[in-house]
């Protein structure tokens, strides 16, 4: 299971940016997951939920925002949408298709409480 693995090193930078910007608690993360990592959500969250516990994250709600996969045809530059992994382009029907979207993996941003007050880190 490699979102064990995906959440170990969240954690790493979640706890790293929490020290350098005098974070006391981390209450909620963002992330942003593209289709094509092969990640299952709910996984994340409950290693996020195991990781998290005893740190600055305890507690702290995990949000995923799923981005869909988007492909541009590298015979006609056009770019689309690319439904149930059809890596077929809709304009000129060729399958030379570069993905351009739906492999990300990353914080978007976290909101946490400072020593000294409210603050959204990103």
């Amino acid at each position: 299971m490699h979102e064990t693995a995906i959440v170990g090193g969240l954690m790493r930078i979640l706890e790293q940016k929490a020290t350098r910007h005098g974070v006391a608690r981390i209450s909620r993360v963002l992330l942003k997951v593209g289709r094509l990592c092969a990640v299952e959500p709910q996984q994340l969250i409950a290693c996020f939920e195991m990781f998290a516990e005893g740190t600055v994250a305890d507690g702290a709600e995990l949000v995923i925002d799923v981005i869909g996969v988007r492909g541009r045809c590298r015979q006609c530059a056009h770019a689309f949408d690319v439904p149930r992994y059809r890596f077929e382009c809709p304009a000129c029907g060729g399958n030379d298709i570069e993905v351009i979207q739906g492999q990300e993996l990353y914080i978007e941003s976290f909101e946490a409480v400072s020593r000294e007050a409210d603050a959204t880190v990103e």
